[in-house]
C-alpha cells in the first residue's frame, strides 16, 4: 500500500499528475486545489497518497494536505459517494468550507460540487455532522473561539444546557445568525435557534 510519494513532477494534466521516483512514473489523481499547489513540471514534490485497489485497476489519489486526504476518505463513507465524486467535492470546496457547510447544515453550499444534487447534499450534511470533529478539531476549535466572543457563544451554551449536542447547537445558531444578522441580541438568537432545531 502506497501512503506517500516523493519525487520529480514529470507532467500534469486535467485531474492528474505523474510523479517519477526511482525510475518509475506514478499516475496520481488529484483535486484541482492540489494540482494548483504542486508547481511546474521538473520540480520535486511530495504527496500523501490514498491507494485504491480493485480487481481491474490500482488508482492512486494524491493530496498536499493531510486534512484533504482525511476528507477524501470521510466523504466516501456516505452512500453514493465514490472517489471521483469525493475529488469533485474537494475541487469545489476547501476543507474549511466543508466544515462550515456541515456545521451549518448548509446543503446548498455542498451542491456547488459537480454531481452533488440537493438529495445527496442533505445526506452528506446529515451523516457527517457528528464525525467532522475527528478530522477537523482545529476548525471546530476556531468556531468555538469565535462564538465565545459574541452572543453566539451564550446562545450555543444555552442550547447545550437544554440538552442539544454542541454540533447541533453551532449549526442552529449559525443558521439563526444568517437570518437575523450579526447584531442580534442573545434572547432573540436563542429563540430563532430553537425554531431552527424544531423544523
Amino acid at each position: 500500500m502506497i501512503a506517500k510519494l516523493t519525487g520529480l513532477l514529470d507532467s500534469v494534466g486535467d485531474g492528474w499528475l505523474v510523479v517519477e521516483t526511482g525510475g518509475v512514473g506514478y499516475l496520481v489523481r488529484c483535486s484541482a486545489r492540489t494540482l494548483r499547489e504542486v508547481g511546474a513540471p521538473g520540480g520535486t514534490i511530495s504527496l500523501l497518497i490514498d491507494t485504491h485497489v480493485r480487481e481491474d485497476h490500482i488508482h492512486l489519489y494524491g493530496f498536499s494536505l493531510p486534512e484533504e486526504r482525511s476528507w477524501f476518505r470521510l466523504l466516501q463513507t456516505v452512500q453514493g459517494v465514490g472517489a471521483r465524486m469525493a475529488l469533485g467535492v474537494l475541487d469545489a470546496l476547501s476543507t474549511d468550507e466543508l466544515v462550515d457547510a456541515i456545521l451549518a447544515q448548509d446543503a446548498a453550499m455542498l451542491t456547488r460540487a459537480n454531481g452533488v444534487g440537493p438529495k445527496l447534499a442533505k445526506r452528506l450534511a446529515a451523516e457527517l455532522k457528528d464525525r467532522i470533529g475527528d478530522i477537523a478539531p482545529a476548525p471546530l476549535a476556531g468556531v468555538a473561539a469565535a462564538a465565545a466572543d459574541d452572543p453566539a457563544g451564550d446562545a450555543v451554551s444555552a442550547l447545550v444546557n437544554l440538552g442539544y449536542r454542541r454540533v447541533e447547537a453551532f449549526a442552529a445558531v449559525s443558521r439563526a445568525r444568517q437570518s437575523l444578522g450579526a447584531a442580534v441580541e442573545v434572547g432573540a438568537l436563542i429563540r430563532e435557534s430553537l425554531k431552527e432545531l424544531t423544523r
